[in-house]
């Protein structure tokens, strides 16, 4: 059975343990969080003052990094322009534990704010809130504020689920692993309000949208890949024929292992 380490809190993972549950595979999460502030006089704590890593990636398969709220904008080098619900201690043991995969060569998939950690993590930066159009496209809409689903004739246009996802048509790179899954145009859903920017060194896009909001990203040398969507609320009792199947996507990260 392949073991996984999902890098979230257990209380905030349990859409990713119930989906690998249900594909055979066994998982940890991280430790409960860490009382006290990570700010000192306004500055973010360096990543090397957190504890030790009470985890050691050999024993683990590969790394889920999940979703979840926005990067602290200080990790990639910018201000605060419309970045929300930040925890950063948990970006900060998020990172560390990427790197510590990344030197023992085991396969990460990042979903959502965990392709952004994996961007970040090699000098990429984030758009930290896409323009209002985009934000019609892929923001997440409260289930009490949304609106009977519509779309336009062109299929460019959402519809919204009963969870507040967006599910919407996207453009796969020839080659990539979204093509090999889903074909050229897969149907993904969208929990977010912001984006890749730059993209990381040896990073490449495997999908973007119409607007084109990156979906995916990969690594040329190294067993790594993200996307922007979220495959745990695309299968199994979140399956829904209007989008493709996220647990495909699972199936071949498992299969990396």
């Amino acid at each position: 059975m392949k073991k996984l380490l999902i890098a979230g809190y257990a209380d905030s993972t349990i859409n990713y343990q119930n989906a690998f549950q249900r594909l055979g595979a066994s998982f940890d999460t991280l430790p409960p969080k860490a009382p006290g502030p990570l700010q000192r006089q306004g500055k973010s704590a360096p990543i090397l003052s957190l504890p030790r890593l009470s985890y050691n990636p050999w024993d683990y398969d590969g790394l889920v990094l999940p979703g979840g709220g926005d990067i602290a904008p200080a990790l990639f080098g910018a201000r605060d322009e419309g970045s929300r619900d930040i925890d950063e201690q948990l970006d900060c043991l998020q990172l560390r534990t990427l790197d510590a995969f990344i030197q023992a060569e085991k396969p990460v998939l990042g979903i959502c704010k965990g392709l952004q950690i994996i961007n970040v993590h090699f000098g990429g930066t984030i758009i930290q809130d896409l323009p209002e159009p985009s934000q019609l496209v892929h923001a997440y809409v409260s289930p009490k504020e949304s609106r009977p689903p519509q779309k336009d004739s062109s299929c460019k246009m959402p519809v919204t689920r009963n969870n507040g996802d967006k599910i919407h048509p996207t453009k796969a790179a020839r080659g990539t692993f979204p093509q090999q899954l889903y074909g050229d145009a897969p149907i993904t859903n969208s929990a977010h309000h912001q984006g890749t920017g730059a993209v990381g060194d040896g990073l490449l896009v495997a999908q973007y949208s119409h607007d084109f909001v990156i979906e995916a990203l990969y690594h040329a040398q190294l067993p790594i890949l993200g996307v922007q969507w979220h495959p745990e609320r695309m299968c199994f009792e979140y399956a829904d024929i209007r989008m493709d199947d996220g647990s495909a996507l699972l199936r071949y990260f498992l299969s990396l292992l």
